[in-house]
């Protein structure tokens, strides 16, 4: 169910088309366009002079962001540099000898170091890269779960609740350092805005019945919900961070979960059933008559998640198992893309981090690149761990 040390704002979106190169017989292919889900290949790279954890973080953040290693003389991008204390990085293109990046790296630990200089690069080639982002996410499950902030690839993570209750959907405030996300501290299931400088603690939504599945607005100042307060179950929309203004934007009383914003705050898309018809719908923010975002070719989707740049909607669709599938924001053939649930789009609108099961019923924290379905696991969280947000 989607309901997301104090450091610098990272939020940004992206609306720029990506712009890569890819390597076909030795023949530099500009790719100018919008990328295809689950087609396109990845881009190919060398990699040399880097060792131990700065090789390990340059490997992974290239990795879920559309790129394979390869020979130097079959690359596109040839990454060389060295990691002792402090970093230095190199970045060329092979085809017209462009230097790319050429930059020394102080001031920062060895690792994050190495995320910068892969941020560096692919700003150098006109994509924006994820390195300084962070993730949050539920760790354990029931009473024993409390929402936990890390890095992006899992690094630094540590708990923000220490509830000893059930606690869920953590999703992040835009522009601030805050969470909203669902609680039963006061037995009941209720959403609170959690100020993560100060560690203050507000009440949003405390109705008769359940208020779940928070997700913040793309200016950081509404919040859509999941209300019963009236008896059925529906969508809603109030100000942060105390949940005043509350307005009800759907009657459906049907099944509805999993509210997200479209980027420019005009929709928002949930998940439920409206007329007996399961699908992906979108309302206006400002009050309106529902719209079914058509998802042919899969069925019984759920736990969507807008693109930051609009251009596509991540969600679950359940067909026996559970599959990340991707459509256009305007609906259309969905593509299905890897096993696994409950997607959260990168601030680069290319990257998703997703929750896996395993045969034993854990899960765990896995990262996709949607154009080439390249994945990883986030390996350095341990336990069970659910319902990730990445902070846009």
């Amino acid at each position: 169910m989607k309901n997301r040390i104090p450091f610098k704002p990272f939020f940004a979106t992206l609306g720029l088309f990506v712009f890569v190169s890819a390597v076909v017989a030795d023949e530099e292919i500009l790719i100018n366009k919008d990328y295809v889900p689950g087609k396109e290949k990845p881009v190919p790279v060398s990699l040399s002079g880097f060792t131990g954890e700065a090789e390990a973080v340059i490997r992974l953040d290239l990795t879920v962001q559309g790129f394979a290693f390869t020979t130097p003389e079959t690359a596109q991008y040839l990454l060389s540099g060295s990691a002792n204390e402090n970093l230095t990085g190199r970045a060329q293109d092979r085809f017209n000898k462009n230097m790319l990046v050429n930059k020394s790296y102080t001031g920062a630990s060895l690792r994050r170091q190495a995320h910068a200089f892969v941020d560096d690069f692919l700003a150098a080639i006109g994509r924006k890269g994820v390195g300084q982002t962070k993730i949050a996410f539920r760790a354990g499950e029931g009473a024993n779960s409390e929402i936990s902030i890390a890095d992006f690839d899992g690094f630094g993570a540590q708990a923000i609740t220490s509830e000893k209750n059930i606690v869920a959907a953590p999703a992040w405030v835009t522009g601030h350092f805050a969470l909203c996300y669902g609680s039963y501290r006061a037995n009941h299931p209720d959403v609170y805005h959690h100020d993560l400088s100060t560690g203050r603690l507000t009440p949003v939504a405390r109705y008769p019945g359940s208020n779940i599945s928070p997700a913040p607005s793309p200016d950081g100042s509404k919040v859509a919900m999941i209300l019963s307060k009236s008896g059925a179950v529906d969508l809603y929309v109030a100000d942060l961070p105390d949940g005043s203004n509350l307005r009800q934007l759907t009657k459906s009383k049907e099944d509805e979960s999993s509210p997200c914003w479209s980027p420019d705050g005009q929709w928002i898309c949930f998940a439920g059933k409206i007329n007996e018809r399961r699908a992906l719908w979108k309302v206006p923010a400002a009050g309106g008559a529902p719209v079914r975002i058509p998802t042919s070719g899969v069925s019984n989707p759920s736990e969507p998640d807008w693109s930051p740049d609009g251009k596509w909607i991540v969600f679950t669709s359940q067909m026996g198992g559970f599959e990340i599938c991707v459509v256009p924001a305007a609906g259309g053939t969905a593509t299905p893309l890897v096993s696994g649930e409950d997607p959260s789009w990168a601030p680069n609108s290319r990257t998703v981090v997703y929750v896996q099961r395993d045969r034993n019923g854990g899960r765990r924290l896995s990262l996709l690149d949607v154009p080439t379905k390249q994945t990883k696991d986030v390996s350095r969280l341990s336990g069970i761990n659910s319902q990730p947000s990445w902070a846009k």
